[in-house]
């Protein structure tokens, strides 16, 4: 019997469900989302969530969009306060914002119910105060990592939970500004700052089971090093890029987007495009099928917010904008790769 690729599909016909291979076991690709759209829109679908960021003074705006529609994101509510260079994270019913800067760098974690509308709420507090950090979740946990200072620690919460994040393990090198993006088993973090890398970053993937504690291991590498990018996944495929990645400018940003198959390991494959260059772009997330990008520095403030479809390589195309143009802004949705 040959090999089964990881990320292999089938259709399971006992069961009459789709399932995806992990490397190890058939795994079952859950498509249903939360109808959370709104009477105005073209189809129902679930919820993208962006808070926070720099417009250029620092923002406490919430704002939200329905993924499997097109249009401008609508006021959702308020952060507990307003940050800048924040982590998102959440499960199909809360999502969570995760540090930030004020600035100062803050341990501050808010939650909000992603049905209905309304301002943040604390939720505790993360293990240390740090802005430029990564986030990603399962349907259970969240989870941080990296962060300005530069350190390597990993934490996590129970979502459902209220409380203070407890320590996970670490990443393969201390940094600031990994994007970070989960399967429903794994979280991939790609790559950061270190203090010997300069502006341009490194290439680094590393990867956690997050289910389990333990140190992150190397993932592989991605087709070229940046920093403060985005991440993105659906339960299958995890596309990641812009970001800033000059040796020699700090501000030169780009928007080459990769993939990668997430059960399995290996390097970066070209995906395409986001539709211009873009760094501290954390507000990025999807559904099952499509793909978010939201706001940045190009190198001036943008809020044009870009779509792309998972199962297909090609240049992402115009979503709308948000509420405000805007750059480090946090972003989740109630149908990410880790639901």
């Amino acid at each position: 019997m040959s090999e089964i690729p990881a990320g292999a599909m089938r259709f399971n016909s006992d069961s009459q469900k789709l399932e995806y291979w992990n490397g190890s076991a058939w795994f079952q690709v859950h498509t249903a989302t939360p109808n959370l759209g709104d009477a105005g829109d073209r189809q129902p679908g679930a919820r993208g969530i962006f808070g926070g960021g720099e417009s250029p003074s620092i923002v406490d705006t919430i704002d939200y969009i329905n993924i499997a529609s097109t249009g401008d994101a609508v006021n959702f509510g308020d952060l507990s306060q307003a940050r800048r260079n924040l982590a998102g994270a959440a499960d199909k019913s809360r999502g969570l914002f995760q540090g930030g800067y004020t600035p100062s760098n803050v341990d501050t974690v808010d939650f909000v119910t992603i049905a209905s509308l309304g301002d943040a709420t604390d939720f505790g507090n993360l293990t240390q105060s740090r802005s430029r950090t990564g986030g990603c979740n399962n349907p259970t946990r969240g989870i941080r990592a990296g962060g300005n200072p530069h350190t390597d620690t990993i934490d996590y919460c129970t979502i459902q939970s209220e409380g203070n994040y407890v320590d996970f393990g670490d990443l393969t090198s201390a940094r600031f500004g990994p994007a970070g993006m989960s399967s429903p088993t794994r979280g991939v973090f790609s790559g950061g700052e270190t203090p010997s890398s300069g502006v341009q970053g490194i290439d680094t993937m590393d990867f956690i089971t997050i289910a389990t504690l333990g140190d992150a291991q190397d993932f592989g590498d991605m087709t070229a090093a940046r920093r403060e990018a985005i991440a993105s996944s659906n339960a299958v495929r995890g596309v990641f890029g812009t970001g800033y990645t000059s040796p020699s400018s700090p501000y030169s940003a780009s928007k080459a987007l990769d993939y990668v198959q997430i059960a399995s390991t290996g390097n970066g494959t070209n995906f395409g495009d986001a539709t211009f260059n873009r760094s501290e772009t954390y507000a990025s997330f999807g559904n099952p099928v499509r793909g978010i990008i939201s706001g940045g520095f190009s190198p001036g403030l943008n809020g044009g917010i870009d779509m792309f479809e998972y199962a297909t390589q090609g240049d992402a195309v115009d979503f709308g904008d948000l509420s405000q143009a805007r750059a480090a802004a946090a972003g989740f949705s109630n149908a990410n790769g880790g639901l």
